[in-house]
Parts: C-alpha cells; sequence; structure tokens
C-alpha cells in the first residue's frame, strides 16, 4: 500500500486485526507502537498516520496529521465499451491510478450484451476496484463514474459541452484517418466543467452507479479532453459514421489487436501526453 486510506466514518475507531490494513503495517511494514505512515481519508486530504496503540485483540489504535490536498484530477473523460467484469475491475482500478476525472461505461453495438448485466458497479465491487487505484498513485478522491445505455447516448452528452479546441479521440484500426502519433498537441481553451444537469460540478458529486465522489474534478480553466474505446468486436459502421459526425479522430494505435482494457490505458496515456501532462 502506497497508501493507507480511511473513509470518514472510520475516523476514531480502532482497525481490526483482520483489517487489510492492519494486516499491512503490522506484518508487511513490521510497524510498531509509535512509528509512522502514509495515511489519507477517502474524499479528503493525506499525510502521516501514527499507530498509538496495539491492543490484546491485535487492533490498531492510530492517529492522523493529515495536511496535504490530493492531486487534482486530469481533465480527460474516457468512455469504455462494456467488458467482462473481471476486465472491468482492472480497468476501473488502473484507469483510477492514472487520475482521469470521468470515466464511463457504455452500451455498444457488437458488444456483448450479457456484460450489461454486471453487479459491479452496484455491490461496491467498483469501489473496491477505485480505492485500490487511489493507493497505489496517493489519492484521495474518487474519479466520476457514469454509465450509458449506448455510444449514441454518450455523444449526445459530449456534443452538449462542445467547445473549442477539445480533444477527441476514437483509436480505431478500421480506416483510421491517421496515426494517434501524429494528433497534434492540445492547446488550451477555457472549458466549463459542467455536471449532467448543466450545473458546474465542484465539491460532492453523486455518480449514477451511486457511489458519491468528493473533492477536486477539473477547474473552470482546464481543457477537458475524450477518448472512446470500442468493445473487442469493435464499432459497427453506424457508430463510426457517429463519431465522425461527432468531431471525433478516428486513429491506429498500430497493427495489434488490443484488449479493450489495454487500448484504454494506451489510449489514456498518449492523450495525457497530448494535453502536456506528462
Amino acid at each position: 500500500m502506497n497508501l493507507v486510506l480511511f473513509s470518514p466514518d472510520e475516523l476514531g475507531r480502532p482497525l481490526p486485526r483482520r483489517d487489510p490494513r492492519t494486516i499491512h503495517l503490522c506484518k508487511v511494514l513490521h510497524k510498531k507502537v509509535g512509528d509512522t505512515f502514509d495515511a489519507g481519508v477517502l474524499g479528503g486530504l493525506w499525510g502521516r498516520g501514527r499507530i498509538v496503540a496495539i491492543a490484546n485483540d491485535g487492533s490498531l489504535t492510530v492517529e492522523l496529521n493529515l495536511d496535504t490536498a490530493p492531486p487534482p484530477k486530469h481533465p480527460l473523460r474516457i468512455g469504455v465499451a462494456f467488458v467482462r467484469p473481471i476486465q472491468l475491475r482492472r480497468l476501473l482500478r488502473e484507469l483510477t491510478s492514472l487520475g482521469l476525472s470521468h470515466i464511463d461505461i457504455l452500451g455498444s453495438d457488437l458488444g456483448e450484451k450479457s456484460y450489461r448485466d454486471t453487479h459491479l458497479l452496484e455491490d461496491g465491487g467498483a469501489r473496491e476496484a477505485m480505492i485500490e487505484g487511489l493507493i497505489q498513485s496517493r489519492d484521495t478522491v474518487f474519479p466520476q463514474v457514469e454509465v450509458f445505455v449506448s455510444l449514441d447516448h454518450w455523444l449526445a452528452m459530449v456534443n452538449k459541452r462542445e467547445a473549442p479546441g477539445i480533444l477527441r479521440l476514437a483509436p480505431d484500426n478500421v480506416n483510421p484517418a491517421l496515426s494517434i502519433g501524429a494528433v497534434p498537441p492540445l492547446q488550451r481553451v477555457v472549458v466549463p466543467n459542467k455536471g449532467a444537469d448543466g450545473e458546474t460540478i465542484s465539491g460532492s458529486t453523486t455518480r449514477k452507479d451511486g457511489l458519491s465522489s468528493g473533492g477536486q474534478l477539473p477547474s473552470g480553466d482546464s481543457v477537458l479532453a475524450y477518448v472512446v474505446i470500442g468493445p473487442e468486436r469493435g464499432w459497427s459502421s453506424r457508430e463510426r459514421l457517429l463519431l465522425d459526425q461527432s468531431g471525433f479522430i478516428r486513429c491506429s494505435m498500430g497493427e495489434r489487436a488490443l484488449r479493450t482494457e489495454t487500448a484504454a490505458l494506451v489510449a489514456a496515456s498518449l492523450a495525457l501526453e497530448k494535453m502536456g501532462v506528462f
């Protein structure tokens, strides 16, 4: 664990002996009373924690001194077609660790329809996966996650937020316009950061999966870029036409066929490079 995270309702309560955080601190890091460790509160600050006591039952009492704001989210919104639940879990974890502001999961014409029946977004599995990503990247703030029934609905949302200079990438090896490496760097423009209801996003938001996301989403003077990744069977001809009409650059990422989760991570990383993050 790069960061021991606590939810706000855990503050002031001992960590049970069998809690993964207790096991990590005592068995992996060999921490003892008085030792310190990196800690944070979900949706809040991070800093240092200290073990105050270890009870006879093995539970830990800790105190926290949190004074550091989490890193700001990168203003990139990625849409990814539904994948198998085990892949979706990995995808949410890794995209969260990249620090993206928004992660959207969407239906598609050729995607496996049964994947949409996953309960991962409802039973806490998505939250657990994203917490793993936060721990890895020393962050405390969840990305905003939404589910869209189709690419059509996702593009309708994107087009409502149209602004000059926004980067729109759709990696696709079928008749791509150019290689993703040939896409020019993005110029900074003022992009209002609006929620689904048209209100400016600030503070805490509620995602369609029912999870609460507090903290820092992109500020209004940040560029918001869009990347969309199709299912492993690819986009349909109808969907490719929709992408073209919505101003997305359909670009190649090489000749190899990639898994959806791999393509999403590569495309997000390359988009962040175009945005000047790397």
